[in-house]
């Protein structure tokens, strides 16, 4: 089998389509970096979600922390405490199995127990409240001066949370926030080696490479190549955000501008 016709057979794998019957033996290069680039669709889609949906709510955890009323202020601390005080890997398999005995009840629940939606929501819920806590330390370091200046110019309420404190609560968050941005695509390889399951071996990256690191008793082949992968990944989010960092900052000086330097986070 030639690698074009790899890549016709396996290359949408990860979503049904194309050839049903992972391969067996006589595993070539061209089947692993495939086969891993296919389960690499997955990743891209419980990021890409998560982090999309979870920034609106962090905004709103952040806002809510932030407040001086309680009862806005207690749920949204104990949202974030919660959530950044239990690993991932545990809302997993507590998410999968709350799924599951919900599913029992009504069939309502029933997608829920899938990984493109139930793995999809524990991913958004701790995304949001990582993120609210970085949110929430910008919105603390906004400078006076820029509140005062809002002050002078007459505005208040919406137009000053448009205006002056949203725009810089993001110029502020917006290095460490890339940074969570990084580590939620790596978490999203969690995902099958936690509680849901890969339905017909429907399965992300690491799904993969683990598969073919079992059958060749060789993890130096697929684990590479799974990194190279989450390496281009993390380039293009870096870059990416870099661009909405510039746009962000463009009215500073150019020696004031906060260049992104993502740091990789050891410990979740």
């Amino acid at each position: 089998m030639s690698c074009w016709e790899t890549i016709a057979d396996y290359g949408l794998r990860s979503l049904g389509i194309g050839e049903r019957l992972l391969p067996r033996d006589n595993f070539t290069l061209c089947q692993q970096v495939v086969l891993i680039g296919s389960g690499m669709i997955w990743n891209v889609y419980f990021g890409v979600l998560a982090l999309c949906s979870g920034f609106f709510l962090a905004t709103g955890v952040a806002l809510g922390k932030a407040s001086r009323i309680w009862w806005l202020r207690k749920p949204s601390e104990w949202f974030i405490f919660v959530f950044r005080g239990s690993p991932l890997f545990i809302q997993f398999f507590f998410a999968y199995f709350l799924f599951l005995s919900l599913k029992s009840v009504s069939p309502v629940f029933d997608p829920f127990t899938a990984a493109w939606l139930g793995a999809l929501i524990v991913l958004f819920l701790n995304t949001a409240a990582y993120s609210g806590e970085i949110f929430y330390g910008a919105l603390q370091s906004i400078p006076k001066g820029d509140m005062e200046a809002a002050d002078a110019y007459g505005f208040t309420g919406w137009m000053r949370f448009r205006k002056i404190t949203w725009p810089t609560m993001l110029r502020l968050a917006w290095p460490a926030y890339t940074n969570e941005a990084i580590f939620l695509f790596h978490a999203t390889t969690l995902v099958y080696f936690s509680g849901f399951p890969a339905w017909q071996q429907k399965g992300d990256a690491l799904y993969y490479a683990s598969y073919f690191a079992d059958k060749t008793f060789n993890p130096f082949v697929p684990y590479p190549i799974l990194a190279g992968y989450f390496i281009v990944l993390t380039l293009l989010v870096i870059g990416l955000f870099g661009v909405v960092n510039a746009r962000l900052s463009r009215h500073l000086p150019q020696d004031a501008r906060r260049r992104l330097k993502p740091r990789p986070n050891l410990m979740r």
